[in-house]
Formats: C-alpha cells, sequence, structure tokens
C-alpha cells in the first residue's frame, strides 16, 4: 500500500521539477539583466520563483482548481515576514466591505500623529495586506506615524474599477474618523507602490475641491502607472524583458484587470487602439517627446501610434477613463493637487509614467520631489526587509521614503 501510495506523491514530484527546468530555461532565453544592475544572478533567482509561482498557478487555473491570482497570492502570503512588533498596535479592521490593516505606535504622544495612508502594489491581481504588512510596519515605526494600509478587492472577482473605489472609499471613511486614530488633520500623506501608486494619483485628483474633508497633505508615488495609452515610451521598450515587471506580466495584468481579451494586447502595445483626433489631443502630456534624452536610446524611437484600428478602439475605449490615466485630468484638477514625492527606477518598464508625471505636476505649479535610482527595478520595494533577497535598491526606496515623511 505504501508503495502505490508513493507512486502518485513521486510522480507530482517529477512534474513539478520538469515545469521548474521548463521555467528556467525559459527565463535565461527571455528576461534580461542589464549588466549595470547589481546581484544579477540573485535577481534571475528570484524571478525565477515569481514565474514559476505564475505557471503552476497558470496550469491549475486551466485545472479549474483555481485561478493563477489567488494561488500567487497565496504562495506570497506564506513567505510572507509578519513580525510582531512590539513598538506598534496591528489592528485588522473592515471599512465597510474593504479590508484594512492599522498601525498605531504604542508610544504615548502629546500631539496628534501624522497619517499615512498604503495602498499596495500587485496590479489589481496580485499584492496582499501581508505581502506588505513589513513595509508599512516600518514606515509606521521609523516615521512614528499611524499608518493605514488598504486591502483592496482583486481580480478575479473584481475588474475595473474596483481597486480606484475602494481605496478612495477606504480613505474617505479613514479620513472623517482622524481625531478616533489620534491623526492630525494637516498632515496625512497618501502613498502607493507600482499600481497603488497609480491609484494614488486617481484618489488625491478624486479629493480635490471636498471641502468637507480635510486636506491631503503630500502624496507619495512610487513607480506609478498613470496612463495606458502610449506603451511605446522609451522605457517599456527598453526594460520589456527586465524582471519583474516585464512586457508579458504587465500586458496580461492590465489586460485581466481590465477585462480586456489578451487578443487585443498587441494593439494596445503598438497603439493601434489610439483615435488620430485623440492622439492629437493627448500627445502633449503622453508622447515621448516629454522624455529627457539622458534615457533615450539613440536611433530606437518607434513610430507611435500605430494605423489605428477601430475595433481594437471600440474594446478599449475604457483605457480612456481619468481613473486609469490619471496624467489626462484636466489642468484645473492638476493645479490644486498636493505636493508630490515621486520614485522611479532606471530598468522599470514604467520608468517614462513617473517623468512623464512629473512634468504634467510641474507644469500646473505643483510642487514635485523626485528621487531616481538608476539601478532600481519595478517591485524592489517589497523585498527590502528580506535579508538575503533584499536588493540595495530595495532599502534606498524605502529610506528616501521616510525621510520625505519625517520632512512632513
Amino acid at each position: 500500500m505504501a508503495v502505490l501510495l508513493l507512486v502518485p506523491l513521486l510522480g507530482l514530484l517529477v512534474f513539478l521539477l520538469g515545469v521548474f527546468i521548463w521555467v528556467v530555461f525559459k527565463e535565461l532565453h527571455t528576461a534580461e539583466v542589464p549588466s549595470t544592475m547589481k546581484y544579477p544572478i540573485k535577481l534571475r533567482a528570484v524571478h525565477c520563483v515569481f514565474q514559476y509561482a505564475i505557471t503552476l498557478g497558470n496550469i491549475l487555473e486551466k485545472l479549474r482548481i483555481c485561478s493563477m491570482p489567488s494561488f500567487v497570492r497565496f504562495m506570497h502570503d506564506r513567505v510572507a515576514i509578519i513580525k510582531k512588533d512590539p513598538k506598534l498596535l496591528v489592528t485588522n479592521l473592515h471599512f465597510g466591505t474593504v479590508p484594512v490593516r492599522l498601525f498605531q505606535p504604542k508610544a504615548s504622544s502629546c500631539s496628534p500623529r501624522r497619517g499615512v495612508i498604503f495602498y499596495h502594489g500587485g496590479g489589481g491581481l496580485l499584492g496582499s495586506l501581508d505581502s506588505y504588512h513589513s513595509l508599512c510596519s516600518y514606515l509606521a515605526r521609523e516615521t512614528d506615524s499611524v499608518v493605514l494600509s488598504v486591502g483592496y478587492r482583486k481580480y478575479p472577482d473584481y475588474h475595473f474599477p474596483i481597486v480606484y473605489r475602494d481605496c478612495l472609499n477606504a480613505t474617505i471613511h479613514f479620513l472623517k474618523r482622524l481625531q478616533t486614530y489620534g491623526v492630525e488633520a494637516s498632515r496625512v500623506v497618501i502613498c502607493g507602490e507600482s499600481m497603488g501608486a497609480s491609484t494614488v494619483a486617481m484618489v488625491t485628483q478624486a479629493l480635490v475641491g471636498r471641502t468637507s474633508l480635510p486636506q491631503i497633505r503630500a502624496q507619495i508615488l512610487i513607480s506609478p502607472a498613470v496612463q495606458l495609452l502610449n506603451l511605446q515610451l522609451p522605457s517599456f521598450c527598453q526594460n520589456k524583458n527586465v524582471p519583474f515587471l516585464t512586457q508579458e506580466i504587465f500586458m496580461t495584468l492590465v489586460c485581466k484587470y481590465m477585462a480586456t481579451d489578451l487578443s487585443w494586447k498587441d494593439a494596445l502595445w503598438n497603439g493601434a487602439c489610439m483615435p488620430p483626433e485623440n492622439w492629437k489631443k493627448y500627445q502633449r502630456w503622453i508622447s515621448s517627446d516629454n522624455i529627457p534624452d539622458r534615457f533615450k536610446n539613440k536611433g530606437q524611437e518607434p513610430q507611435f501610434p500605430g494605423p489605428f484600428i477601430e475595433s481594437a478602439y471600440l474594446e478599449t475605449k475604457h483605457f480612456f477613463d481619468v481613473r486609469n490615466a490619471p496624467i489626462l485630468a484636466e489642468d484645473e484638477i492638476i493645479s490644486q493637487l498636493p505636493e508630490a514625492f515621486l520614485v522611479s527606477y532606471g530598468h522599470d518598464i514604467l520608468r517614462d509614467d513617473t517623468l512623464l508625471y512629473k512634468k504634467r505636476l510641474e507644469d500646473q505649479g505643483v510642487p514635485v520631489s523626485w528621487y531616481h535610482i538608476e539601478d532600481g527595478f519595478h517591485g524592489c520595494i517589497v523585498l527590502f526587509d528580506r535579508k538575503l533577497l533584499s536588493f540595495p535598491c530595495s532599502q534606498d526606496t524605502v529610506n528616501s521614503v521616510v525621510s520625505y515623511i519625517k520632512g512632513i
């Protein structure tokens, strides 16, 4: 009997090993780790594990056992480092249907503290309160702030614009009860990474003019996507195969969250969904002409947009919604935004989105502080406390954010 039980177990182990070898072989031939990056072998190894989880998730999804995002989130949360910090009181709450996690310093304070509202990354498919727990703990402890982490709902159960709505509703709920949490109304910061950073831009715009609520003191955007229209910017072309956010992963995340069939990803990538009249209107904000020359490769400027395909536009016209493209907001809204701290990475597919939004804000007189990490890559911040798996750019990012928040 024992021998019979070992047969399927060995078969499973052989299958898992075979999938892993296939993933490693594929990544060695497709992923590009620039020679200027620090610890390239470590980055390749971590990326292979990440891709392995995605591949297994895709297999389970095809077998109708569970969805790929659910599996990857489950695996990510299993390896998340959740340590009990004796200096913090951590409370899990629900603001309506939105799960949130509150981090409060235990030490007494003679005055209300600064408040930080944090939106995690993950493209609307990945990421969770647990996977960003250590980061939020660190921010609360090092800045002596009350931190609210928002666990917005995600794909496959929810699509656009649920991330925006959940974050906006949770933020409004928090802003109405600042006194309850010991937060000073004039020192509330909204911070986010990746899709969370994109949502920071959307929410701060949505709060403009709401005189019944405390005004946001500052916004912190770490590697945001502020538009999904021009995907031929220099950073998209230069870093399309750089871990962790490759072109393949990016397009999959975008299409799944936006409920757009993957068959349209080439049209999106080439700009075939961009009507000529829309390009004429928006190119002053999203054209690669706005990117400083030092970030461009000479002679490699792609032709954008590609030949217009009306059917592609009809399938993707919701990409022009300002809740997906905060850079397209009217000047009247942009000019009223709070000061911003922007973090970009040299080896990030979304680097140029940060540069475009920086210019957009500055053109309307919004104070902007910009911190660029040349050897950084997308998503590195979640590894900042993973010891052997951490990178210099991971801690560099967190240090810059902490320094900025402490100056508020």
